[in-house]
């Protein structure tokens, strides 16, 4: 596969990844407004907060240094080892997750159980589920690697679906025990994303066997097993090496990442009620991040990672393939940087009725408006994190991963005393403020590091964070008449007017993405070409390369 076609293809897991995020939120948006009707702010805040803290912590620390080592596509011998390695995080899980059941149990303060019962529950239901799907873990690698782009997408949405379906249905008759039905939908939907992957890939080889298609270094699920390899080592060391430099760097991503989450549950600076408006708040917020960025960012790493190798040197790697990631590059930090900035556009205008209409009055007035549109701006900082670090993360050689590590403590640093001096004047807004800083810490980073990555080919592709110079302008205008509508029709009793102030904010979206259209031609031709899966030219980049 040529190096163009891994972005096709790339993009392409992106666009199905995007579909998948959006279906995912969309329906936990629509269950969180569903069962806000049924169960206390107490319990929503319990599960919404410290129970999916607990359950993304020990997925996180179980897997994703595993993933970061493991996507880059391995020669044909090595893959029994790959296996062997990605096996490793079913026990990596039973330990993180053991650990983190004795903090969350008999550290953390716990609800109260006549308000919140079934708290034990629902702790140790979050381990178990999380231990069930680090066994599906080696699939899921073999999967993305070997380009199976919509499988991700099928699994993980039924998954959700179940866990949505099961507790909306079971709170309309039991609401009474929020944490116990949540243990059943979660616990359900492990079990099917486990199973689901193995039924796929034992009905794929049967169909393969038939036709007598190979595709990949597979003939059976017992080869995605552990395994022991003759005259070979059990596992692939330098791998193992790099999992581990990984490791130590997802330890702090996942703190900068869920920070405010951290601080609320180890330091109990926000009750449970006030945890469940926040978390609403929250997600509302980085909806977009959620959609769209996540995607993005997962298919570029995997690009990266696979067209620049890691332990070369910049001027000895193939010069077509340096040219096309600074294309790439460029390009993707133009496309964030505009949807970035159209959400911290539009934010400021509509945050209020967007809340209104999720909650109604106790979410739509008061501090939840102001909280979002700081959200809005948290985005734009969020946007461009992802790429630049997907980037990063892709071409860092070890040693630079482990000075990177050491650099993100002292970001871990800043971002806690943020959040104490912060929180404490502006209170729930200093957390996105604290998370703001954290953001460009990073950004600042990355940023420095492109550059000098890039400095002996000439190649500036963070040029790609300047939009064109008309689009600026129409941001501006969009900003000036979105609030204008706000001030003239949204403050007006009544569904009409707040249905024109919606008319005024999609004729002035149309208008952007006009604009944007005509003067970012270069961007709009990149994706088109991609998306068709034709090829960028990179000779118009050759006067760049030294």
């Amino acid at each position: 596969m040529t190096k163009g076609s891994l972005f096709s293809v790339a993009a392409r897991s992106a666009s199905y990844n995007i579909i998948l995020q959006v279906c995912m939120r969309l329906l936990t948006f629509l269950l969180n407004a569903f069962i806000l009707r049924y169960i206390t702010k107490e319990a929503l805040g319990v599960i919404n907060v410290r129970l999916m803290l607990l359950y993304t912590t020990t997925q996180f620390l179980s897997r994703e240094a595993f993933r970061r080592a493991c996507l880059s596509n391995p020669d044909g011998g090595k893959w029994p080892q790959v296996i062997n390695l990605l096996w490793i995080t079913v026990p990596v899980s039973v330990v993180c997750g053991t650990v983190l059941r004795l903090i969350w149990l008999y550290v953390l303060e716990p609800p109260n159980p006549e308000v919140v019962p079934a708290y034990e529950l629902g702790v140790n239901v979050i381990v178990i589920s999380v231990v069930l799907e680090m066994m599906a873990e080696p699939l899921f690698v073999i999967g993305q690697v070997f380009k199976f782009v919509k499988l991700r997408v099928i699994l993980e949405g039924l998954a959700l679906l179940i866990r949505c379906v099961v507790m909306a249905s079971l709170t309309v008759y039991f609401p009474q025990r929020p944490l116990t039905i949540f243990s059943i939908g979660q616990l359900l939907s492990s079990i099917v994303y486990v199973f689901s992957y193995y039924i796929y890939f034992m009905y794929h080889f049967s169909v393969s066997r038939t036709q007598h298609i190979i595709v990949f270094p597979f003939t059976s699920v017992k080869d995605m097993l552990p395994r022991r390899i003759k005259d070979k080592p059990f596992l692939d060391w330098t791998l193992a090496n790099l999992t581990w430099s990984f490791l130590k760097q997802t330890v702090m991503k996942q703190f900068l990442t869920e920070g405010e989450r951290y601080v609320m549950t180890l330091f109990n600076v926000l009750s449970f009620a006030e945890q469940g408006v926040y978390d609403v708040v929250n997600n509302l917020g980085s909806l977009a991040a959620r959609f769209i960025f996540q995607p993005i960012e997962e298919s570029g790493y995997l690009f990266f990672a696979q067209v620049i190798n890691r332990d070369v040197a910049v001027e000895k790697q193939a010069k077509d393939d340096v040219i096309l990631s600074a294309i790439v590059l460029r390009h993707l930090l133009r496309l964030m940087t505009l949807l970035g900035l159209t959400v911290v556009t539009f934010g400021q205008s509509y945050s209020d009725l967007l809340l209104l209409m999720y909650g109604g009055k106790s979410l739509g007035t008061g501090l939840g408006p102001f909280l979002l549109k700081w959200h809005c701006v948290y985005v734009v900082f969020l946007a461009v994190n992802g790429v630049t670090e997907c980037f990063v993360f892709a071409v860092m050689k070890k040693g630079e991963i482990d000075k990177y590590n050491q650099k993100m403590v002292l970001v871990s640093l800043l971002f806690l005393l943020a959040s104490f001096y912060l929180t404490k004047h502006f209170g729930s807004v200093g957390f996105i403020l604290a998370n703001c800083i954290n953001m460009g810490a990073r950004i600042g980073h990355s940023l420095f590091f492109i550059r000098k990555y890039f400095k002996a080919t000439r190649l500036v592709p963070l040029e790609g964070l300047v939009p064109n110079q008309a689009v600026v302008v129409m941001f501006f205008l969009v900003f000036l008449i979105t609030q204008s509508s706000k001030v003239f029709l949204y403050n007006e009793a009544g569904v009409i007017w707040w249905l024109l102030h919606i008319l005024v904010g999609c004729c002035c979206l149309i208008l952007l993405l006009t604009v944007i259209y005509m003067r970012e031609r270069p961007l709009v031709e990149f994706l088109l070409h991609y998306w068709k899966e034709k090829h960028v030219d990179v000779k118009e980049e050759d006067d760049k390369f030294a």
